[in-house]
């Protein structure tokens, strides 16, 4: 099967958008934007995952640790850490877990 969509180009900017576009059993992948100073607020994964930036800039908040992230940058990190983001612009971005 194929599936084509324009989910991610049509996601609006309008505080934090998360749209799921693919699970199976082995994965989920998450499109999420973030309105300028918009938050995501604190949460956790209940697994490991990876976050592609797509466009924007913001700030990724874990352990007490900030991690600026922008346009084409890749971020792993472990399931069940609490964490949270600002953005500092319009952002997009795919969560795969």
């Amino acid at each position: 099967m194929y599936i084509k969509n324009d989910k991610i180009g049509k996601q609006p900017f309008n505080k934090l958008n998360v749209v799921k576009l693919a699970k199976t059993d082995a994965l989920e992948i998450l499109s999420i934007s973030l309105e300028k100073d918009a938050i995501f607020p604190e949460h956790s994964s209940p697994s490991d995952a990876h976050l592609i930036m797509l466009e924007g800039d913001m700030v990724f908040y874990i352990n007490d640790k900030e991690f600026q992230l922008k346009n084409g940058q890749y971020f792993s990190f472990p399931k069940e850490e609490k964490h949270w983001v600002r953005a500092n612009e319009n952002s997009k971005f795919l969560i795969i877990r």
